[in-house]
């Protein structure tokens, strides 16, 4: 008998919407698009809702938010969850990776020339521009400030964003962060979006869709060509069929009876793109624990890499106009030490953080009704919230370099509950610590180079040498064989044909700066030679 679909897609993101739009554009009609989280309208963003904040993959049912924040015991992983995958949450970086970094770890399929072609497309899909001139952040002008002072200026730049902007929005503006000034306007899919108004809610969900998000284009264009979606579908088990395989799932129901409800579907081929973990533990517990996939290769899970991820906050408590940096993209430049072949390599960049506190007010403080005094009152109070910002002088310095990638997960058992087993990281900072190490170094440097007064480091990395990212990689490696990876060149597992993984899993090096449009090439590629 045939199969469901001819091909299930396991998660939304980066791997996922791309080959579900790619393949779908090739004629295949009969594709499932598996994702574990909510599909998040405006209006149900986490500031909007502040109980939707976190997402629980052992209770989804319960808790169905924002972000999945895993606790390793050395690290902590932060990953998107909802329709679009971690386009909800990252950054809007969309820059290309270095010809370089192709050199070692790769099969030999794999160059920049290779991918060249397929980085072109996701940047024209995803609409990349550069802040506009006349919208410079404060936080840009410390980079370019810091970058001349040190003598890098040649290093400096601005990057490439998934975002659309509009040149009649400036900081001259009265009530400039209103989102009146927004300009509205349909993309090529057909989907309604605005322009930035420098918000700041880049990571939380822009409420004027100016942040080109992959439910915005690539998912889009794949729904418009029959690609069905189904949100809220957390996938268990995958297991082959004499032809094609079967892939098992709950149904999550948060706002029913919390509960989920079992079911399954078959398809010809199956890609996994939950992520660097999400796909991993999966993999993982086919081969070890419910032995599905016993043929899977004994890499699974080596090679793991944070990415070189790290934030360092600075202090400038006399500088006018106030670093602010609640307002403007989250990232808008770059100073790129990737090509030090001396030292560490590295990518320092500006970070913004949204003022959840201002998030909340203006999203909860009533704009209609009451005495023509309180609704003075409340006006007066929503725009005081949104011009002040509470970290006016901190400026987050952002990096991302090259680390080990020499991490393993793996599944273990909780000493509390020893009958479950749970997705563990084995990863040792030791072959690591220069690297972020090197990343302090120059973002004090940076700041006394541009008069901050002091930089905090986090206890987190100088009493526990303990680390947050965003940006996981690796796991489901890519490998001339088996012995050396999970997956072959084009995204194939070893040992099973027809079954694929496309998304960070499958990156076997750090790349030393933001990775998704690295992931999203890969996908493309992988969409591409699929049979």
């Amino acid at each position: 008998m045939a199969n469901d679909y001819d091909v299930i897609i396991i998660g939304s993101g980066f791997g996922g919407s791309v080959t579900a739009c790619r393949l779908a554009e090739r004629g295949l009609r009969r594709i499932l698009v598996l994702e574990r989280g909510r599909e998040w309208q405006v209006e149900d963003y986490p500031w909007r809702k502040s109980n939707r904040w976190l997402y629980d993959p052992e209770a989804p049912e319960v808790a169905s938010g924002w972000v999945d924040l895993r606790f390793f015991d050395d690290l902590i992983v932060a990953q998107g969850a909802g329709v679009g995958g971690g386009s909800l949450i990252y950054a809007n970086v969309s820059v290309k990776p270095k010809a370089e970094h192709f050199a070692r770890g790769w099969p030999r399929e794999i160059t920049y020339a290779a991918l060249d072609s397929y980085l072109d497309a996701v940047g024209e899909m995803l609409g990349v521009q550069v802040l506009p001139d006349n919208q410079l952040t404060e936080r840009f002008k410390i980079m370019r400030e810091g970058a001349e002072k040190i003598g890098a200026s040649q290093r400096f730049s601005k990057l490439p964003l998934a975002v659309t902007f509009s040149d009649s929005w400036n900081y001259q503006l009265a009530d400039r962060f209103d989102e009146k000034h927004s300009v509205t306007w349909t993309n090529p899919q057909g989907q309604q979006q605005g322009t930035c108004v420098h918000r700041g809610y880049c990571d939380v969900g822009c409420p004027v869709k100016a942040k080109n998000t992959l439910d915005l284009n690539y998912l889009a264009r794949a729904r418009s060509k029959g690609v069905t979606v189904k949100p809220l579908h957390l996938v268990r088990l995958i297991e082959p069929l004499e032809r094609g395989y079967r892939v098992r799932f709950d149904e999550i129901e948060p706002d029913h009876a919390h509960s989920c409800t079992p079911g399954s579907a078959t398809a010809d081929r199956v890609i996994l793109a939950a992520g660097s973990l999400g796909s991993t533990e999966l993999l993982l517990r086919c081969r070890d624990q419910y032995r599905t996939l016993p043929r899977l290769s004994p890499y699974l899970g080596l090679g793991w890499s944070s990415n070189g991820d790290f934030l360092t906050p600075a202090f400038y408590p006399h500088r006018e106009p106030a670093v602010s940096p609640s307002h403007g993209p989250t990232i808008t430049s770059v100073i790129d030490f990737l090509d030090n072949k001396e030292g560490e390599q590295f990518f320092i960049e500006d970070g913004g953080v949204p003022d959840l506190l201002k998030a909340y007010l203006d999203s909860h403080l009533p704009k209609w009704g009451g005495s023509r005094m309180a609704r003075t009152f409340f006006k007066s109070l929503r725009e005081a919230a949104l011009e002040h910002d509470v970290l006016e002088h901190m400026m987050p310095w952002f990096a991302q370099g090259i680390d080990a990638a020499d991490g393993k997960l793996y599944l273990g058992r909780r000493l509390c509950a020893p009958w479950r087993r749970v997705l563990k990281l084995n990863w040792d900072v030791k072959r690591s610590e220069a690297i972020i190490e090197a990343i302090i170094a120059m973002h004090k440097k940076l700041t006394a180079a541009t008069n901050g007064e002091k930089v905090w480091l986090p206890p987190t990395w100088t009493l526990f040498k303990n680390l947050v990212t965003p940006h996981p990689l690796g796991g489901c490696n890519m490998g001339e064989t088996a012995a050396s990876g999970v997956v072959n060149h084009a995204g194939e597992v070893f040992n099973y044909p027809g079954l694929y993984v496309a998304d960070g899993a499958i990156i076997p090096e750090a790349v030393g700066l933001n990775p998704s449009r690295t992931i999203a090439a890969l996908a493309e590629r992988i969409a591409a030679l699929m049979q």
